[in-house]
């Protein structure tokens, strides 16, 4: 009883926006803006209306659904992977941050959206070019909080593992990984959201499948329902893999006292 009263209280806001958004637009008779259960309707059946073998996905749902997961994934991964390790290097080493941090500074300045173009030139048409479009966009928010996370690790436990002579490898995956890792998943949150966003804007240009090209293809047939059943999807996909994130974070950080995790550079 007090965790379907603790849910309804969290979603409350939600239905109410819901059944307001139905109302409205059931009221203006707009074709641009069509009420939810039109945009409901529309999502299930250009999705989910497949064979009971294909689990109810259609054609659609692998070729643009899959796609568009598939390139946030291998992009995330990547840019997790080299933030992580290259914000360990330069946590470490006062004098390459020094020699390395002005020119962070300015490429993390650079929208990534405006870098499409150069990359189209330089890659091409295809999958590795919107990989590299959200590996450049999402890997900031890990690189600095992770320089930052490296950085904040108590001198004490520097001190103790020099004395003891520690090898350096087991320093860093014993020590300065473990005590930056609070601020690592802060920048890992903050990157989770760029990469979707990132996604939809390399499939926009130069793209034939995914969430974004199908999106750009539907206002061009001036199939609204099936425009806005793309931007739902768009913020069902974004709500559910925060969550999982969260869900992992909790279990990694669940030896930790809960503290406030301060993001840097999102």
């Amino acid at each position: 009883m007090i965790r379907m009263r603790g849910f309804l209280q969290r979603w409350v806001v939600f239905i109410i926006a819901i059944v307001v958004w139905e109302l409205l637009t059931r009221v203006a008779q707009s074709a641009f803006f069509p009420p939810p259960t039109q945009i409901v309707g529309t999502a299930v059946e250009k999705w989910f209306s497949g064979p009971a073998s294909s689990l109810f996905l259609t054609d659609e749902a692998f070729s643009d659904m899959l796609a568009s997961l598939g390139r946030i994934a291998v992009g995330w991964l990547i840019a997790v992977v080299l933030g992580v390790a290259l914000g360990t290097l330069l946590g470490r080493s006062r004098t390459a941050l020094d020699y390395f941090g002005p020119l962070m500074a300015f490429m993390r300045a650079i929208p990534p959206p405006v870098l499409v173009p150069v990359f189209l030139v330089l890659l091409g048409i295809g999958a590795q070019m919107q990989i590299t479009v959200i590996v450049f966009g999402v890997i900031w928010p890990i690189l600095l909080n992770t320089v930052d996370g490296v950085r904040s690790v108590d001198q004490v436990k520097v001190d103790t593992i020099r004395s003891f002579r520690i090898p350096r490898s087991h320093w860093v995956f014993g020590v300065v990984l473990p005590a930056a890792t609070p601020k690592i998943f802060a920048g890992l949150r903050v990157s989770l959201s760029l990469a979707l966003v990132l996604m939809v804007v390399s499939e926009l240009v130069g793209s034939t499948d995914g969430i974004g090209y199908r999106l750009v293809f539907d206002q061009r047939q001036f199939d609204f329902p099936a425009m806005w059943a793309g931007i739902v999807l768009l913020g069902i996909l974004g709500y559910v893999l925060n969550t999982l994130l969260l869900v992992v974070e909790r279990r990694a950080l669940s030896w930790q006292p809960p503290q406030a995790h301060q993001v840097v550079g999102g």
